[in-house]
């Protein structure tokens, strides 16, 4: 019997959901919290071109929430003891000082993590996926080339409006935005299609990388050193988080056209039906601003 692939791409992101769910409650690698929240990123997008499911969505993005502050604070955590070098013995030890503040943190995140992971509200979300069946039973090939076509040119016009120089804000939501074509562009199958999904990802990278790094800056203001020491080395990583941001700031318009290149190219394929006799429909494809 042919299978949903709709169906099939949420059976994955439900594997998913049970494997990292148990690494994030063990507390034994910061990853399992991330690769919990894409696989909800990915079964929230496939839900959507699948229409409807409005109620498993909205559990989704409760579930979503519920994982937020317990990966942010392990992106900070985990960016900060990386950015040591150059520091001297007495630093470190003031380092550790100025972050006590975000470890106590963190450990209440994980609790509260932890406790939706296990209660029923979320042992009812994963028996409402297993149960879902996007196409109503039929073995329906997606046309996810006309899928993509939405968020691209979402994406094309605010690059448009905010111009080469944008806001902190503005390449936050630029960011957001990608996440819907990647996650689009991932069910879609060829070459084009790959080669969008990788130009996605570095452009996806150099935006969290430009985010983590300005969330960090402020994190880090908002501590209150209790000495010079700890004020000194407070200072030291807030410079770094702004180098970073320069950086990013310098390659990210560049990685922006790499994606909007490749996406075109996939829309210029010839559409295949999503129905065995249904009719193709030429793409709109709209020249580069």
């Amino acid at each position: 019997m042919p299978v949903d692939p709709l169906r099939a791409r949420l059976d994955e992101q439900l594997n998913e959901l049970r494997v990292q769910g148990e690494v994030a409650m063990a507390d034994t690698d910061p990853e399992g919290v991330h690769q919990l929240r894409v696989a909800v990123r990915r079964a929230r997008a496939a839900l959507k071109t699948a229409g409807g499911f409005d109620e498993l969505r909205g559990e989704l993005r409760w579930f979503f929430s519920r994982l937020g502050p317990l990966r942010d604070l392990d992106v900070l955590l985990e960016r900060f003891h990386g950015d040591t070098s150059g520091f001297s013995a007495t630093e470190l030890a003031a380092f550790e000082r100025l972050l006590l503040p975000l470890t106590v943190e963190r450990a209440q995140a994980l609790r509260r993590a932890t406790k939706a992971l296990r209660g029923k509200r979320y042992a009812k979300l994963l028996d409402a996926l297993a149960a879902a069946t996007p196409s109503g039973g039929e073995a329906a090939e997606p046309d996810m080339v006309a899928e993509i076509e939405k968020p691209h040119e979402r994406l094309r016009a605010e690059v448009a409006a905010i111009g080469q120089d944008p806001t902190d804000e503005q390449l936050h939501d630029l960011r957001i935005l990608g996440k819907k074509l990647r996650y689009v562009a991932e069910m879609a199958t060829g070459r084009q299609a790959r080669a969008l999904v990788k130009a996605m990802k570095r452009f996806q990278d150099l935006l969290g990388e430009f985010h983590d790094a300005c969330v960090a800056e402020k994190r880090v203001r908002a501590l209150t050193p209790a000495g010079l020491d700890e004020a000194f080395v407070a200072g030291r990583l807030v410079e770094r988080e702004r180098g970073k941001q320069q950086a990013m700031r310098a390659t990210w318009h560049d990685a922006w056209l790499a994606v909007d290149s490749r996406a075109m190219a996939l829309r210029a394929q010839p559409e295949a039906p999503t129905r065995a006799g249904a009719p193709q429909r030429p793409p709109r494809v709209r020249p580069s601003p």
